[in-house]
């Protein structure tokens, strides 16, 4: 019998190593996400709507008031959710649209490097995001203490 399709551990005694720290890695990642759009927003209230729109219409996005209140918003709520785990899916994906969008229209003109302004960062975010609106808030989410998710 073949076991196509499955990798086998070069240290196969790691395993239940992996099996119980699989849910716990995917619930760090999510939080940490989460607490990372709050450390991004503050600078955004730091600033405050009437800058970030400044910055958003030079990058062609309008109405660039609308946009700076509704990337901060989404960044508010969707932060503390992916922390908390509540309504995952839905924010994950939400804020993997605003990193398409901020890729497409602030970050790639710059280039891939990061340190430049490039896409680097939104790229590795999004991807991120899009991988947790795929897998849901998982065992230690607020979505599972309520029983539903979306």
């Amino acid at each position: 019998m073949s076991d196509r399709g499955e990798t086998k551990l070069i240290y196969p005694g790691l395993a239940d190593f992996y099996t119980s720290w699989r849910d716990i890695a995917g619930t760090i990642v999510r939080v940490v996400v989460g607490i990372m759009f709050l450390m991004h927003v503050s600078g955004k209230f730091k600033i405050g709507a009437a800058a970030v729109a400044t910055s958003m219409a030079k990058n062609g996005l309008e109405p660039s008031l609308a946009f700076a209140y509704a990337a901060i918003i989404l960044e508010t709520v969707g932060g503390v959710c992916l922390i908390i785990g509540l309504f995952t899916r839905f924010f994950a994906a939400a804020l993997a649209i605003e990193m398409a969008i901020a890729l497409l229209f602030v970050h790639f003109p710059k280039g891939y490097a990061a340190g430049g302004g490039g896409y680097e960062y939104v790229l590795l975010i999004g991807v991120v995001l899009f991988a947790i609106a795929i897998r849901g808030g998982g065992p230690y989410s607020a979505d599972r203490m309520i029983g539903k998710e979306l």
